[in-house]
């Protein structure tokens, strides 16, 4: 009886489908983690540029007038960072109705009480502006659609006074 001292074309047709679905499973397994990462490092470059945008914005407008906050503007951050922009909007803030509240209770609320409500729901509103900083990240050569990011906070004019009137009074 010979020994054949070789592989089968079988064993060696298996041999080889393993190989190949163990290199498919570990290119996988690292383009997973490669766009993880990349994905981890484009949210980190956001966070920062966010915070530090809007670390500059407060500084400028802060004890100003809400008046001098622009209601829109924009800008990139250079080419430091070309795949990135901002977006600045802001709006007076909208205090919301509460006599609808008030005159639900027991007995209802009276029109004095009312009426300072909504004066001071105006005054606060006068006061305070709503500003949302947006961070745009508009990915290179992909055709994939900007991501953006949004930060917002509101600045309080203290100097305002808040005028009260009596209902029926001059």
């Amino acid at each position: 009886m010979s020994k054949n001292s070789g592989f089968t074309l079988i064993e060696t047709l298996l041999a080889l489908s393993i190989l190949g679905t163990a290199l498919i499973l570990l290119t996988q397994s690292w383009s997973g983690a490669f766009m993880s990462v990349r994905k981890t490092q484009t949210n980190f470059e956001i966070s920062a540029l966010l915070e530090r945008k809007m670390s500059e914005i407060d500084i400028l407008y802060r004890g100003k007038s809400i008046e001098s906050i622009p209601e829109e503007q924009s800008e990139d951050f250079g080419e430091e960072f070309p795949q990135y922009a901002w977006k600045l909007k802001s709006k007076n803030f909208e205090f919301p109705d509460l006599s609808a509240a008030l005159t639900s209770k027991d007995g209802g609320a009276d029109q004095l009480t009312i009426s300072l409500i909504k004066q001071l729901g105006e005054g606060i509103s006068k006061a305070i502006k709503e500003v949302t900083l947006t961070v745009v990240f508009t990915p290179k050569g992909t055709g994939k659609k900007p991501l953006e990011y949004s930060l917002t906070t509101y600045f309080v004019d203290f100097d305002k006074e808040l005028a009260f009137s009596m209902p029926g009074g001059g």
